[in-house]
């Protein structure tokens, strides 16, 4: 039986404790031009809090395994999501639906402002609900469809119905004010 070398929990300490960066910084912080030279502003370098994590994670598992156990305990904290929990592709999505909805309102909404036609923004009041059914899907899909949260699918279906409803009459509103508009011409 072949016997696997592993790291003592102070090398690993030290190692990650270590006063020398692991990592070189690529970044630099901005030099502000000032009108006198004699006082510059400095900044404090940052911090090594990838080194105390690191430790402090080091300490918990290795508090309670010994050098041998330590590499089977790591390998029980791989983690693994359920068959219905959605792809990397499928939350892009999900995500970036909810935020160009989000632009969409706001840009509805600023048209209203700058044009002046106050129905636009009834528009964009008009597309809350539809969004607060976008927040309930993703909430349902982030804990993965739990059957406790099920009642997050009946008020989505029902903010759909109401955010078609209420698009649908700021839409006739946008109508009946622009052909008002045109009777004036």
């Amino acid at each position: 039986m072949e016997k696997l070398a592993v790291p003592s929990t102070m090398a690993i300490t030290s190692i990650l404790c270590s006063q020398k960066p692991l990592l070189k910084h690529t970044h630099s912080f901005p030099k502000f031009n000032t009108a006198s030279k004699s006082h510059k502003t400095r900044f404090p370098a940052p911090k090594p809090v990838a080194s105390l994590l690191g430790t402090g994670l080091v300490l918990t598992l290795a508090g309670s395994a010994s050098a041998t156990e330590l590499p089977q305990l790591l390998s029980s904290l791989q983690l693994t999501e359920p068959a219905n929990a959605l792809s990397l592709p499928t939350w892009a999505i999900h995500v970036s639906s909810v935020v160009e909805w989000i632009i969409a309102m706001a840009l509805v909404w600023e048209y209203g402002e700058k044009s002046g036609f106050d129905s636009w923004k009834g528009l964009s009041w008009g597309m809350v609900p539809l969004l607060g059914g976008a927040f309930c899907a993703c909430t349902w899909h982030f804990f993965y469809n739990s059957e406790s949260l099920e009642v997050l699918v009946a008020l989505q279906a029902a903010l759909t119905v109401i955010g078609n409803a209420t698009m649908c009459f700021a839409a006739f509103r946008i109508y009946k004010s622009s052909e008002e508009r045109s009777e004036k011409l």
